[in-house]
């Protein structure tokens, strides 16, 4: 299946200044992810920078990029810029891989996209994994996913979901001691749309709910826009938010990868 990865990225960082050009092994983190992208199949890849420093690192290691307005809300309004410099057709399948993923799993990549072409109703597709962790269940920086039947997402929430019915009797946390069962979803933060798609969500007004959880996600659900959803049955690689992280990911760069392929800079 034809599609295409954009990875937005934004120079400006307050936790780790400079974030798309840290070095990973030689390379640019936003290079590394286009790298990883590029294992994916897609036959464009190209990432939507808002710095001409972070366009030149990107072509000077064979990565297409296109620079877009410094003053986006959101990764998906730079997309939207994206995909109109990119003449990307309104069928075009699109996957935001967000640029401070470095270890994100090519095959994962691959079967967000495919959501789209599996699902015909859905005009957005993500991810999402089992929670293990009590600890992950209870915290509200790990978004979860409640799915119905048919893999199409009811609601994303930095709440506990699902909860039992008599779950706050000890207060939210004192008497729970496992997590429910089947195990509750832990959200990815990566999509796909068709570009037509993208333009369009740019135009819908925000949700109160949106708004409330801090969830760009829940607008979509607001406005009736349905949203399938790949489970995986392992987390994502670490990304990268802190030096912390970004030295983590060195170490396992310099000790597990191979060289990368080329990257589709071109569509073809």
């Amino acid at each position: 299946m034809a599609f295409s990865v954009l990875i937005p990225a934004r120079l400006a960082s307050t936790r780790l200044p400079g974030k798309p050009l840290a070095d990973i092994a030689g390379r640019p983190m936003v290079v590394r992810v286009a790298e990883r992208a590029a294992r994916a199949g897609a036959r464009l890849v190209a990432v939507a920078c808002d710095a001409p420093e972070v366009q030149q690192a990107c072509e000077a290691h064979g990565v297409r990029a296109v620079l877009t307005d410094v003053g986006h809300a959101s990764g998906t309004d730079r997309l939207a810029q994206a995909c109109e410099l990119l003449a990307l057709p309104d069928d075009e399948i699109v996957v935001n891989v967000q640029g401070d993923e470095p270890l994100i799993e090519p095959a994962l990549i691959g079967a967000v996209a495919q959501l789209l072409e599996s699902t015909p109703a859905a005009r957005i597709g993500t991810a999402a994994h089992p929670i293990e962790a009590l600890e992950d269940f209870l915290n509200p920086n790990v978004v979860k996913a409640v799915c119905d039947a048919q893999g199409l997402a009811l609601l994303f929430s930095r709440a506990p979901l699902p909860w039992w019915r008599d779950g706050f009797a000890d207060g939210i946390s004192g008497g729970l001691m496992a997590l429910p069962q089947p195990a509750p979803l832990r959200h990815i933060g990566i999509y796909s749309y068709r570009a037509a798609d993208v333009r369009a969500f740019t135009q819908l007004a925000q949700a109160p709910i949106e708004r409330l959880e801090a969830l760009e996600q829940l607008r979509a659900l607001w406005h009736g826009w349905r949203i399938a959803v790949h489970v995986t049955d392992s987390a994502p690689g670490a990304g990268v938010d802190t030096p912390q992280d970004l030295e983590r990911v060195r170490a396992i760069y310099s000790k597990h990868f191979p060289s990368p392929p080329a990257v589709a800079g071109a569509r073809g």
